[in-house]
């Protein structure tokens, strides 16, 4: 993960994204499952003033406000460099390329995260490793993950899933004894800890996304990767460059992959209110458990695990359920959106059926797979549109009035 949720392009519908509302089939009014018109509002002559700025300027590539942001983020996560690019998918296969990583490599990951994850070792000739996860938390299990570890193993990436860091302690160990990379995939993650820690500090590398649906989202696509070695960082610039430290000159093959200067001036205004719509996402969890307590619902679903020593930034509110298929579509009928994150794992996917992955092999991801079920968590979403979601699931369970 990474995962957005795009860059992660977690494939929220369009309209969602939008702030358009559902069109339930019995015409009830409804609420969308992430307004994002509702973020805009308030902000609104900020952002305005920010890209009337860079239009003013015309540095659209690689402008100070790019650089502005960089420096903005790696203070904000806690580590000496952060370098834009295009996209979550592009942070992660930059940090591949970054640790050298390629053909005859194996790096290990979830098959529970968006296909960028695993599709990223994929696009550099490398093998994606999958393991299974902690059904608790939906993030990779370490103790698996150590006993993947191969001769061809060069990096582990952990997915800080949903918002909720995975248990970088152990990872870390492994990758010291061995000598790995930890390529942490905070795509879906910004601002959450572990052990007070920012995620994406503490790995090789930190990847994040800033596709619309994030917790940070820009007007469009746009990533970034983090990391505390200088000499990595200069090779990420490199390398978002074509391979070029001098124009026309190549000493490495790269990409392609800038963060616009537009998209940074909008990150910059969103950046200084993301702790603030972080609580309120918090709130918001908090207000659905104590919503599902009063119903009666507690023995029909399962909440999001939030371990002690992680902070959850609740990038989604993902429950699991019995009878999951049958809740989403009675949600839908009752005018409720929910969205499938997600309905099936990558080592299952056509796309990685060259790995030889059966079924029944990694059973707590294929288990959530069938039964996980995000409900909206927005900061802007209202307490009575929370509330007529969990009595919706009420009445689905039979314990409504």
């Amino acid at each position: 993960m990474s995962h957005s949720t795009t860059r992660q392009n977690d494939r929220v519908p369009a309209n969602e994204i939008l702030g358009t509302p559902h069109a339930p089939s019995n015409g009830k009014p409804s609420f969308p499952f992430l307004d994002l018109k509702a973020q805009y509002a308030p902000i609104k002559d900020e952002i305005m003033a920010a890209l009337a700025r860079v239009m003013e300027s015309q540095q659209l590539i690689l402008g100070p406000d790019v650089q502005a942001f960089e420096e903005e983020v790696a203070t904000y996560v806690g580590t000496r460099s952060a370098v834009g690019c295009a996209s979550g998918s592009d942070a992660l296969l930059l940090a591949l390329l970054a640790a050298g990583i390629g053909p005859g490599d194996e790096v290990i990951t979830t098959p529970f995260t968006f296909v960028a994850t695993a599709g990223s070792v994929a696009r550099v000739g490398a093998k994606p490793v999958f393991v299974d996860i902690q059904p608790e938390t939906f993030n990779i299990d370490p103790g698996l993950a150590a006993r993947a570890v191969s001769n061809r193993t060069r990096a582990i990436i952990p997915v800080h899933l949903f918002g909720l860091a995975a248990d970088l302690d152990p990872i870390l160990k492994t990758a010291e004894d061995y000598k790995l990379a930890v390529i942490e995939d905070a795509a879906q993650a910004i601002g959450a800890r572990y052990n007070g820690i920012s995620v994406g500090s503490q790995g090789t590398f930190g990847c994040f996304s800033f596709f619309p649906s994030k917790n940070l989202g820009g007007a469009g696509d746009g990533g970034l990767v983090t990391t505390n070695d200088p000499l990595l960082a200069e090779r990420l610039r490199i390398l978002r460059v074509h391979g070029s430290q001098r124009k026309y000159y190549y000493e490495s093959l790269g990409t392609n992959s800038r963060l616009d200067t537009l998209q940074a001036a909008v990150l910059r205004v969103k950046l200084a209110h993301l702790d603030e719509w972080t609580r309120a996402r918090q709130q918001n969890s908090e207000r659905y458990r104590a919503l599902f307590t009063e119903h009666g619902l507690e023995s029909y679903l399962k909440l999001p695990s939030t371990p002690a020593n992680c902070f959850h930034v609740f990038n989604q509110f993902v429950i699991r359920c019995s009878e999951r298929d049958r809740l989403k579509e009675f949600l839908r009928q009752q005018g409720m959106p929910s969205e499938i994150y997600y309905p099936m794992p990558l080592h299952l996917q056509p796309a990685f059926a060259y790995l030889g992955y059966q079924a029944g092999q990694l059973p707590h991801a294929e288990a959530a797979s069938r039964e996980v079920l995000a409900l909206p968590v927005y900061p802007e979403l209202k307490r009575e549109h929370q509330l007529a979601l969990v009595r919706a699931i009420a009445k689905f369970y039979g314990t409504g009035n």
